[in-house]
């Protein structure tokens, strides 16, 4: 019998206010507290906890033939425990049903798996020790940021004891074959996975409220009939989306939470299709060969590979430069550096960084808090370079070595601006377009509101373009 995978991404990063360069060496505190909080209520009010109730409502409802699973990265616990612990009580209900599956995956929501094998573990294992502390399951599946995934990323999750992982089912890598199999990790058989179905996905998640799109408006009934149109033989429908899209990026004037409720029923009613836990799926489907990933892939922007995050010399400078510090960090092992290195590591600050004007650009710019990728770069910067001088005060380098450090990294910046300045003529002189200031917000109605940041994850992930391309969890 067919089966519903239907998985939620739930992210929102930690972010930084304006941390001045003269700031640097004498003040340690980096977070933007009442941006953090009022983004993080106002979309538990708007997503979360209606749409958790929901869940719960249909879980009970269809008497545990209805299921989903959950990936709620570290980072977004630890601010609903700060803001909004009613959160936690929803997603905690959920479990005690026992027809909801909550996946590990970086504690940081980071890009690690890229960079340091062991820092990787380390991640995966305080998320998977935080998912049973507060759910009291221990999870089996795993999801990467971002769906971030390749074969050697496949084989370090099997090696750390994992059955089944999720990723993007993009057109590179699948050619002709479909999304709807089970398949397994081209190094190590023994981990299977799971491909996201991003045209259905795609559907609600960003063209579910564009009246200019040929399908508009989507209703229960259409897209029951476009499930029960795919070959019997492809046994598994993975519709993988980010959990704000109800109430979020999709606004409830759309009819998102209508669309949600009807769900269910509609496909009950009309067709022989069930919902399965990925877990589920793993011990019930058998795989059709092997998926072939040697170059890494996620589920960001048209192209689904890594330039979301280390598509420019922005992104890799500060990316390589954090992960320099690694070694030095987990030596002196304190609890609050350790803290503020993990917030280092949230994806989200590389997609900020993002120069991609053409493409995609105009969802990096929309959901961008800063006002261009060179702000967010220096930004950071700023506040790495603080957080290098807290690590050299515990272990010092010489005051000569610290001199050249400072100048190299100043003029390292100015050269990567100019360089970039000069790149955004070219652009603009080719083709036309504006790309100084921000691009306007993408085509939407009324659904996309803009915030002061991704109000979502890496959210950017949010692509509110009328195609099937999506941010990274710019979280928002």
């Amino acid at each position: 019998m067919q089966t519903i995978s239907l998985y939620f991404q739930v992210h929102q990063p930690f972010r930084y206010r304006n941390y001045r360069f003269f700031e640097i060496g004498n003040d340690h505190y980096y977070y933007d507290d009442y941006q953090n909080e009022s983004i993080l209520l106002k979309v538990a009010e708007k997503c979360y906890l209606p749409a958790n109730q929901i869940m719960l409502d249909l879980i009970k409802k269809y008497d545990g033939k209805f299921k989903l699973s959950f990936s709620i990265s570290g980072v977004a616990l630890d601010q609903f425990e700060l803001y909004a612990p009613e959160v936690i009580e929803s997603f905690k209900k959920l479990a005690e049903t026992g027809h909801v599956e909550f996946l590990s995956e970086t504690y940081s929501h980071s890009l690690v798996a890229l960079k340091n094998k062991e820092e990787f573990r380390r991640q995966v294992e305080n998320h998977r020790n935080k998912i049973k502390e507060l759910f009291k399951v221990e999870p089996k599946v795993f999801r990467n940021t971002e769906l971030i995934y390749s074969d050697e990323i496949g084989n370090m999750v099997s090696e750390m004891g994992y059955t089944g992982m999720l990723t993007e089912g993009a057109k590179h890598v699948l050619g002709w074959k479909s999304p709807n199999y089970v398949y397994t990790n081209a190094i190590n058989p023994k981990l299977k996975v799971l491909l996201k179905n991003f045209k259905l996905s795609d559907d609600i998640a960003f063209r579910f409220s564009n009246p200019s799109w040929s399908e508009y408006p989507l209703t229960t009934e259409k897209f029951v009939g476009w499930l029960k149109h795919i070959d019997k033989k492809e046994e598994v429908i993975n519709l993988f989306m980010d959990y704000e899209t109800f109430g979020e990026h999709q606004w409830a004037e759309t009819g998102i939470f209508e669309f949600l409720k009807a769900l269910p029923g509609a496909v009950f009613a009309n067709s022989k299709i069930g919902f399965s836990t990925p877990s589920e799926i793993f011990e019930n489907h058998q795989p059709v060969g092997a998926v072939n990933v040697p170059n890494p892939i996620s589920w960001a922007d048209e192209e689904r590979d890594l330039t979301a995050w280390l598509g420019n010399p922005l992104q890799e400078q500060a990316f390589n430069k954090l992960y320099s510090l690694l070694d030095k960090v987990r030596k002196i092992n304190d609890p609050k550096l350790n803290k503020d290195y993990d917030y280092l590591q949230v994806s989200d600050h590389f997609y900020y960084m993002a120069t991609k004007f053409l493409s995609d650009g105009d969802v990096h710019s929309y959901f961008n808090p800063y006002n261009s990728p060179y702000e967010a770069f220096i930004n950071y910067m700023n506040v790495l370079s603080d957080f290098e001088i807290r690590l050299n005060a515990i272990i010092p380098v010489s005051g000569a070595e610290e001199l050249v450090r400072m100048n190299k990294i100043i003029n390292e910046k100015d050269e990567l601006i100019e360089k970039f300045k000069e790149e955004l003529k070219s652009i603009k002189a080719k083709t036309g377009k504006s790309v100084a200031a921000k691009p306007a917000a993408p085509v939407r109605t009324k659904t996309v509101k803009k915030t002061t940041d991704k109000s979502t994850s890496t959210k950017v992930k949010k692509t509110a373009k009328p195609v099937s391309a999506r941010k990274p969890s710019a979280k928002k």
